[in-house]
């Protein structure tokens, strides 16, 4: 018996890719995607092409459809998610304004975040559930505009990531709360466009079209002829709003019921778990409505997570980042004494957070650098769920590390061991995509994850516990008194 196949896809901050999921089994029947070229400007810009962006998501659904051979006509929905923030600004013909979108660790409004925050960020938290930071769309259009005067007239709609890629399958523009919130635009007393928001960046929100906000699983529209003939799919296949690629990959281990916090090894460094509304806020990184009147999606993250590995890659001519992991497991934990502050893509806790090597000496090799990445890496995640059960969030004590990060268990059962206690393991780098999927199996009618489960494992701790808490211990101790060091160098910077 033939059964119903849901098609999701990511576009993350490095790539995208689109996977086929059969309904029941979970089982993914195809799967394809790969990098996507941004441009690091000088200025601290990450940008990519809307040619970038049309040629992988036509590559990836059309290699997805070839693999499916004639189960293609099983595909029953396309659903979508994405990295949160960054900038999609489209002119009034739908084009991206200047031919590029801009990545959400764009780091070139980081002077403009840190003034904002000074004069607003108190009143912002309260409305919109965060402050000021670099990546935000209204923050990032605000210094574009400023280096690029023309860019401001022609803006007349905003998109992000997800809703883009529905925008250029089906013609049709709309997102969910969750991304909306997650950029720190969203009313959370309203469930509306937050216009201090937009005031604060010195935008006029009248001006942009701003798309409606619909519950995440949510029918778009079907699938446009000319993408149909140019992916092999058929034509007419519904295509589904999602939510932000963090909420979908709760979705898709069913931690957003089961009150589980996750860490989600990913370019960006993001903890998260779903809990009930807290009134006064308590004090995180975030405060998320994703569209449901009596629970929240509480944050706390910092800009780079697996970025840290990568970039030490590239720095070190590393073939990969596996190869970082695997070069860094050769030598113990600790480093031999050199420790790594894990902020190569900047950060808010500490404020003006910046990346680098702490006692490094001659002696010190390139497995001892890939050592102190990988533990500092696997640290931050462990700080910041640590912050969160502070607030008594994801306190249950269960974890599920996601990501493309968690697809080594050496990386996990490092977290387990810092955390003290065993971590789920969910990493087949698909979790986002599996959540797509199921958002886009919900508006074809199918309710619960159990639609398209995913299948976790337990990792237990390292039977040396003491060590890796003395070292986390030293590790908080270390970036807690960087703080100082940090704004200095940021205000040499500026």
């Amino acid at each position: 018996m033939r059964t119903d196949i849901y098609i999701g896809i990511d576009m993350g901050s490095t790539g995208l890719k689109a996977v086929a999921f059969e309904a029941g089994s979970g089982a993914a029947r195809a799967s394809s995607g790969g990098a996507l070229p941004f441009a690091h400007l000088p200025c601290g810009g990450c940008e990519l092409s809307a040619h970038a962006i049309q040629g992988a998501l036509v590559d990836a659904l059309g290699s997805v459809a070839a693999q499916l051979g004639p189960r293609v006509h099983d595909v029953r929905a396309i659903g979508c998610t994405g990295h949160g923030a960054g900038l999609y600004a489209l002119d009034a013909d739908g084009r991206l304004v200047g031919g590029r979108a801009v990545a959400s660790t764009d780091q070139r409004a980081s002077a403009r975040a840190r003034d904002l925050a000074a004069r607003h960020g108190a009143a912002l938290f309260e409305d919109v559930g965060c402050g000021p930071w670099p990546g935000q769309p209204t923050l990032i259009a605000a210094e574009v505009f400023a280096a690029e005067p023309a860019s401001r007239s022609a803006m007349r709609r905003l998109l992000f990531a997800k809703d883009y890629l529905g925008f250029l399958l089906t013609g049709e523009m709309a997102t969910d709360a969750s991304d909306a919130s997650t950029a720190g635009l969203l009313s959370l007393s309203t469930g509306t466009w937050s216009a201090a928001a937009f005031d604060a960046a010195g935008l006029d929100v009248g001006a942009i079209q701003l798309p409606p906000i619909v519950p995440s699983g949510t029918a778009l529209g079907p699938l446009l002829p000319s993408q149909a003939r140019d992916c092999g799919l058929p034509p007419g296949v519904p295509v589904a709003v999602g939510a932000i690629d963090l909420l979908a990959s709760l979705k898709a281990v069913g931690a957003d019921e089961r009150g589980e916090a996750v860490a989600v090894f990913g370019t960006w460094c993001v903890n998260a778990v779903v809990g009930p509304v807290i009134e006064p806020k308590p004090a995180v990184g975030g405060v998320v409505n994703f569209g449901n009147a009596e629970r929240r999606l509480y944050l706390e993250n910092s800009p780079s997570s697996m970025a840290n590995i990568a970039w030490l890659a590239r720095t070190l001519q590393f073939p990969s980042a596996a190869a970082v992991v695997d070069c860094a497991m050769s030598v113990p934990l600790g480093a031999d004494g050199l420790r790594f502050l894990p902020f190569i893509n900047g950060g808010a806790a500490p404020p003006n957070a910046s990346a680098g090597f702490v006692g490094l000496k001659a002696h010190h090799d390139r497995s001892q650098m890939a050592r102190a990445v990988v533990d500092s890496v696997v640290a931050l995640h462990a700080r910041h769920l640590g912050r969160l059960a502070a607030h008594g969030l994801g306190v249950t004590g269960l974890v599920a590390a996601l990501g493309g990060g968690a697809r080594d268990e050496r990386v996990v059962r490092l977290l387990a061991s810092f955390l003290g206690h065993p971590v789920q393991r969910c990493g087949d780098d698909e979790t986002g995509a599996r959540g797509a999927a199921l958002y886009a199996a919900m508006s074809q009618g199918a309710q619960g994850g159990s639609v398209i489960p995913a299948q976790c494992s337990e990792v237990e701790p390292d039977i040396a516990r003491q060590a890796h808490a003395d070292y986390f211990a030293r590790f908080n101790e270390l970036v807690d008194n960087m703080a100082p060091a940090f704004a200095t160098v940021a205000g040499a910077s500026a």
